[in-house]
């Protein structure tokens, strides 16, 4: 996916990649490295270069990126001594000798701007700030350290240190957040240095039991106007493309989506309008380079109580404006150089001759795209897929029981609850607590209805409870609060009953002061009803298993599924827990992307060819209420503000890349913890469904531009006459026009009326233009559409149109 991605954020206005270096994927085990397929570090670096782009790498190589441990290998954990990210010997042993080897590499290859190569900036540790006050002076000596370590390295390209208010002056202190043009004391560390802004967040990552965070695309474009306008260099959005973190990858809770509400949203579809509100943006701070480039004077003006202007002058004389209204709920009209603007609540208006507004950050002229997730298959012989290959289809389904609790040759016995992460060792989800009680015949809940009462304490993150072999409870925590208490009435009987307690963790701890040291699993278990009184089996001698039998098998694999009988089934049970499920699934038609719809299963784990697309946890809904289905952009964002997807599965459809996947026989293995239905288990297809724009001719300016700037607008696609633009995919052209409407339509994209002012050549002017184009253009004014509708009226044309 690499090439197209990096072909859609060059296109939309971007100069630059930047990316992390994941340590733990990279040296998975001390001294072994893995730089194959999706971990070629250089292949990927040199894909952006051949693009004609340039590269920011963050080496880290602590990231935190909600990844697990923050991206630092466990091993790390165990290496006597050890304290994470602080003045520790042990530490910067290991950090120096992985940053050592991924700057050699980069050498190696000429990669380093100083040697011809694409990389321009390079990053040492991450927000470190929000932790170094718990170290004290061990933290800034850390910093310090940091530094001159890889200043040391020679590269000849800088490096920098986001959020890093006290970084030494041989590095970049850099932003990090949602509005660095409006923090006032955000300079860098020198004034010698430019002003840079690693991560403008685009949206915010999702959990398990969470809402689908959304910011909207006005918010973020007028927050990069206003870094611009007061000389901020460098804008740096994350994420550009969130994609998906296959893999048991991911910090406490922290779906598989990465999606971020990007540009590029995680199937490496363009998102519309954000993609090209952001691509507007781009081109119009690029119209004003060479006065903001090159300024001899950079001027700021007041122009009301909560509006202001930022002016460039060049030496040769050419000048760009910014007119801000930083008012959240206001619009204003507003005189500046002797000419009246309007400036809508909460933006910025580009002024790239300081005369004429081209761009405007919260009028959005960029169609939006509504998607449709496509399930053309849901149940089909194979004798009927086999006759077909175009249909998209499933085989019969196998499926194997996990054993509950331990397995001899996998167990070990220890008094007392262990701690989870560090028994596990990130080396699977899975740790089994076992024990067994004796239960006297004569016991009074025998012989009541009064059930004895087992209670569990964990530091998180999940446990399932398994009595006699029947599962008879389950709890966890959440992402706030991993930790959990679990009070469960339980069937006993007479003599021996087996307790098995399913420990499970959901990531690992990433962020934080000595995270490392976070814990999860059981720390107590008692069973309250006894005729002596409350037994509790903490202390007791419990018997152990890290993973799941099926795990060690690898039954995921198609090698490893071969280890153990199948049963064969064309109605697979459901609502059984701890079971494997295998099938064959037969890859969609056409090149769109793909995805696993999980919506009836509970929670579990899915592979698709061996390779892990992610937990999933259909099971656990997001709280209900509060979602609005339209979100206001004006006035400062956060990630509670624009919620959707309320009381839903956080995530229910898992992307598989179509590099994974073959023409037929894919082999598709789900391991099923609490019980689900995998008969409704489809593959769909995402598709681009229709195409829609709502411009208004408040765009329009009387101002005259010079001619050469005019003659760039033009080659730009940008004009002065507000214009709606409407484009297919490579591949695709507008077929039909759902609607349009020039005059004052309401509504919004699937669901646009019209108004009490239209004209009645909308459609023909709009068909004309379109039908049969991939890419159209209708400019928005009486003149274009033959006439004056509704005189003294401001008026809007509205399109929804399908691409096939």
């Amino acid at each position: 996916m690499w090439p197209g991605l990096i072909d859609k954020a060059k296109e939309g206005g971007l100069d630059c990649i930047q990316t992390y270096v994941f340590w733990n994927m990279h040296e998975p085990k001390q001294g072994q490295y893995n730089f194959e397929g999706r971990f070629d570090l250089v292949k990927f670096v040199k894909i952006v270069q051949s693009k004609g782009l340039y590269v920011n790498l963050r080496i880290g190589p602590y990231i935190n990126a909600e990844w697990n441990y923050g991206g630092i290998p466990y091993w790390v954990h165990d290496i006597p001594g050890i304290t994470f990210r602080t003045d520790n010997e042990p530490f910067k042993k290991e950090m120096q000798r992985f940053t050592e080897k991924i700057v050699s590499m980069m050498k190696g290859e000429n990669m380093y701007a100083s040697q011809g190569g694409p990389i321009i900036l390079q990053q040492i540790e991450n927000e470190y700030q929000n932790v170094e006050a718990h170290f004290g002076e061990s933290g800034h000596s850390y910093v310090e350290w940091a530094a001159s370590m890889v200043v040391a390295l020679q590269t000849g390209v800088p490096w920098t240190m986001c959020k890093q208010d006290d970084a030494p002056d041989n590095v970049i202190d850099t932003c990090n957040g949602m509005y660095c043009g409006d923090r006032e004391t955000f300079t860098s560390n020198s004034t010698k240095e430019p002003k840079i802004w690693t991560e403008n967040w685009t949206g915010w990552f999702q959990v398990f039991g969470g809402r689908r965070p959304q910011r909207p695309v006005e918010d973020i474009a007028y927050a990069v106007a206003r870094f611009v306008a007061k000389k901020g260099t460098f804008v740096n959005y994350y994420m550009y493309h969130g994609g998906t973190n296959l893999g048991r990858s991911g910090g406490p809770f922290v779906t598989p989506s990465y999606d971020y509400d990007a540009p590029i949203d995680e199937y490496g579809i363009i998102r519309q309008p954000k993609w090209g509100h952001l691509r507007d943006l781009h081109k119009a701070v690029k119209l004003c380079s060479i006065a903001i480039l090159f300024w001899k004077s950079h001027d700021k003006i007041t122009l009301g109580p909560s509006q202001e202007a930022h002016v460039f002058r060049s030496r040769g004389g050419e000048c760009a404006a910014f007119l801000s209204n930083m008012d959240p709920k206001s619009d204003v009209t507003i005189s500046f150089f002797n000419l009246r603007y309007y400036l809508p609540a909460w933006s910025v208006s580009i002024l790239p001759d300081c005369r004429t507004v081209i761009f405007n950050t919260a009028m959005v002229n960029s169609q939006t795209n509504l998607m449709k997730s496509i399930t053309p298959y849901k149940k089909m012989s194979p004798s009927k897929i086999l006759q077909n290959e175009n249909v998209d289809g499933f085989e019969k389904w196998q499926i194997f029981e996990e054993h509950i609790g331990v397995l001899q040759e996998n167990s070990f016995k220890a008094s007392g609850l262990l701690e989870h992460i560090s028994t596990t060792k990130d080396m699977t989800d899975y740790l089994w607590y076992t024990i067994s009680i004796n239960v006297d015949k004569d016991e009074p809940f025998l012989k009541s209805d009064k059930l004895p009462i087992l209670g569990i304490v964990s530091q998180g993150y999940c446990v399932l409870v398994f009595i006699n072999n029947i599962l008879a409870g389950r709890a966890h925590g959440n992402v706030t609060t991993p930790r959990f208490k679990l009070e469960q009435p339980v069937y006993l009987h007479p003599g021996k009953n087996d307790i098995a307690l399913l420990s499970m963790t959901v990531g690992l701890p990433n962020s934080g002061p000595l995270y490392e040291r976070k814990v999860a699993g059981i720390t107590e278990v008692t069973i309250q009803g006894f005729r002596d009184g409350a037994r509790d089996l903490s202390k007791e001698l419990w018997t152990y298993q890290v993973g799941l039998g099926g795990e060690k098998l690898e039954l995921y694999t198609e090698s490893g599924s071969k280890n153990v009988n199948w049963s064969f089934t064309s109605q697979p049970p459901s609502n059984q827990p701890m079971t494997w499920y295998k099938t064959r699934i037969h890859g969609p038609r056409g090149n769109e992307p793909v995805a696993l719809d999980l919506s009836s299963m509970g929670k579990g784990q899915a592979w698709v060819n061996g390779e892990h697309i992610g937990r999933y946890w259909i099971s656990y809904h997001s709280l209900r209420g509060n979602c609005s289905r339209k979100c206001d952009y004006r006035g400062r964002y956060n990630r509670h503000k624009c919620e959707s997807n309320c009381g839903q599965p956080s995530q229910r459809l898992y992307h598989i890349p179509r590099s994974l996947l073959h023409p037929m026989g894919n082999v598709l293995v789900l391991f099923e913890e609490t019980g689900g239905n995998p008969s409704k288990v489809a593959l769909s297809r995402w598709s681009l469904r229709r195409i829609c724009a709502h411009i208004s001719e408040r765009h329009h300016s009387s101002v005259n531009l010079s001619q050469k700037m005019e003659t760039d607008l033009k080659i730009l696609h940008t004009h002065t006459i507000p214009t709606l633009r409407l484009e297919c995919p490579v591949g695709k052209m507008i077929s039909f026009i759902m609607f349009v409407s020039f005059g004052n339509p309401q509504g919004e994209c699937g669901h646009f009326i019209e108004g009490t002012c239209h004209s009645i050549e909308s459609r023909v002017i709009a068909e004309k233009a379109c039908l049969g184009q991939r890419e159209c253009f209708l400019e928005v004014s009486s003149e274009a559409f033959g006439a004056d509708p509704c005189v003294g009226t401001m008026k809007s044309l509205a399109i929804e149109a399908i691409c096939s």
